[in-house]
């Protein structure tokens, strides 16, 4: 599913209309779309909803939304920012035909009506703006939100966190079961009312939503914090443009359907040599959690065979735990831990029997480590081998004290750095690094013509060619150690089994984001770890698969 601008969705729908499908048509879906979202979580009827209704499209969106919810019996009430003339305004008329109560802001000049709604509302709709506003908000808009925001603060309203993205290829797609249990419950459409749909930018009067629907295609706003934060659930709702307006569009938002269709098959007459050999240059003595992490979840990611090369002195204690790999014992430093030059020949005599190769958890900064390193990618550059690679790590924090180390891996190979190595490697700060995660990924990916994976709330995939994802992950779970070692585990499984770069970096991003919050359900954001993750990958597996068959 593709991920616009402000920009380009103007585009799209003016494109639509000329081609027939009208703004009024499109808006009629949208207002729809928002009704079938609440109700599909619970019976509406008796249920007291205040619309908060702005002077565009927003707005229009909102009374289309009205109308079907009072359908369904619920006791609507819109408070219109501005007035709208019923004999300009088609879907003002329907709303004023159908008897639904209107207070105009202009006529509650103590805001008396509007704290009234407030304080009874079940739901609140926030259909003030759209995708056209400019920040700040001022004057009565401001006052307005301002005020409903005080009341539902005072009713013990606050945001809801929901458990699971909900990006969704259907339409409407409904929230996850139980999440209109809190009363009020605030729905936005479009996006909060002071959200930037381009920056992420988030005005301070911004109410806060439990559920977001938007129309056609995700905002790249909506991926960006604070903004992010301030969506609950998302839900996509098809407004019936045509797909190929938006053929141009290079950034996408990944759904399990679509990880679904690179996954390869698993045919019944096979064995372990049909889903590809991985080899892991990882671990240290400081840090043999890394490389066990790695190791199991390419495993766990459908690798055929697994061997992890790691320094001697650490191989007892990861085996240990480990049966499902083999192993390369590499030369080592008996006291430190660490891997030493002499590991470069191990490794490059076993190099040519692998689907694929990863290099950098837990291998630690060690002055031996790092000439070790510096060698392996010397000998792969020389020798030419082909083996795809990928980098993640220490391995990256290697490369970055490295003079013009882009020439010094394979072309395309994927680089997984979280914003601090990925700072390492541009030689900036971490808030340029994160001040616009999509274009800085872009253009370093562009730059250096490798796939880059920047990880953090919202992964940023971003390859050579312009061709960009954004995963739908947003999980503090995710903030612990260990949890960027199953990440790279489950990418050169994906890689190993045949997935081209940008493919295998994306779907081991989905497996491992969706592994995440699964995670997240059992143990909570705070008590959940790297194991936990690395323990829900296969049925994350499974929920892939499943999603495509549905």
């Amino acid at each position: 599913m593709k991920v616009v601008t402000v920009d380009e969705m103007r585009r799209i729908e003016a494109a639509s209309d000329a081609a027939g499908h009208s703004y009024t048509a499109m808006m009629e879906r949208a207002g729809r779309a928002v009704a079938e979202a609440i109700i599909a979580q619970q019976n509406v009827q008796d249920r007291h909803i205040l619309v908060l209704v702005g002077p565009g499209n927003n707005g229009g969106d909102g009374l289309v939304a009205a109308r079907y919810l009072a359908e369904a019996g619920a006791r609507v009430a819109c408070y219109l920012l501005r007035p709208r003339d019923p004999t300009q305004d088609e879907n003002f008329r329907l709303v004023a035909e159908q008897g639904l109560e209107v207070t105009l802001a202009e006529e509650d000049k103590e805001w008396e009506m509007l704290q009234h709604l407030a304080d009874k509302a079940d739901v609140v709709m926030d259909a003030l703006l759209g995708t056209g506003v400019r920040l700040p908000l001022r004057g009565r808009l401001a006052d307005m939100l301002s005020l409903v925001r005080r009341t539902l603060a005072a009713r013990g309203q606050a945001p809801l966190q929901s458990l699971t993205p909900l990006v969704a290829d259907v339409s409407p797609a409904p929230p996850s079961p139980g999440l209109m249990q809190k009363t009020p419950f605030v729905v936005a459409v479009d996006g909060p009312s002071g959200l930037d749909y381009d920056s992420g930018a988030l005005d301070e009067a911004a109410l806060s939503a439990d559920l977001t629907v938007t129309f056609a295609y995700p905002k790249v706003g909506h991926f960006r914090f604070p903004g992010a934060g301030a969506l609950g659930a998302l839900v996509v709702a098809d407004i019936g443009t045509d797909p190929t307006l938006a053929d141009d569009v290079a950034l996408e938002i990944i759904t399990p359907g679509r990880v679904a269709r690179w996954l390869p098959p698993r045919p019944l007459d096979a064995h372990k040599g049909t889903f590809g050999r991985a080899l892991i240059v990882a671990g240290s003595a400081n840090y043999t959690g890394a490389a066990y992490l790695a190791a199991a979840a390419a495993t766990r990611a459908g690798a055929g065979l697994v061997t992890l090369a790691l320094p001697a002195a650490i191989h007892t204690a990861v085996a240990s735990r480990l049966a499902e790999a083999t192993y390369l014992p590499l030369p080592c430093e008996q006291e430190g831990g660490v891997s030493t030059i002499e590991a470069t020949q191990a490794v490059t005599e076993q190099l040519a029997g692998y689907d694929a190769l990863l290099v950098g958890p837990g291998l630690g900064q060690a002055g031996p480590t790092v000439i070790f390193v510096k060698s392996l990618l010397n000998e792969i550059e020389e020798r030419g081998f082909g083996t795809p690679l990928v980098m993640d790590a220490d391995g990256l924090n290697i490369l970055a004290k490295m003079e013009d180390w882009p020439r010094r891996l394979p072309a395309e190979s994927v680089l997984t750095p979280h914003p601090g190595e990925m700072a390492r490697l541009m030689r900036c700060t971490i808030g340029e690094v994160q001040a616009d995660r999509v274009a800085v990924a872009q253009s370093q990916a562009a730059a250096w013509n490798q796939v880059v994976v920047l990880k953090g709330a919202h992964t940023v995939v971003a390859a050579p060619s312009g061709r960009t994802a954004i995963l739908p992950f947003a999980n503090p779970g995710l903030a612990t150690g260990g949890t960027g070692d199953v990440l790279a585990g489950a990418i050169v499984a994906l890689r190993a089994q045949g997935l081209g770069t940008f493919e295998a970096a994306t779907a081991g991003g989905y497996l491992h984001g969706l592994a995440g919050e699964l995670a997240r359900v059992a143990h909570g954001a705070a008590g959940m770890v790297a194991g936990d993750v690395l323990a829900r990958l296969a049925q994350a597996w499974q929920r892939i698969i499943a999603s495509d068959s549905a």
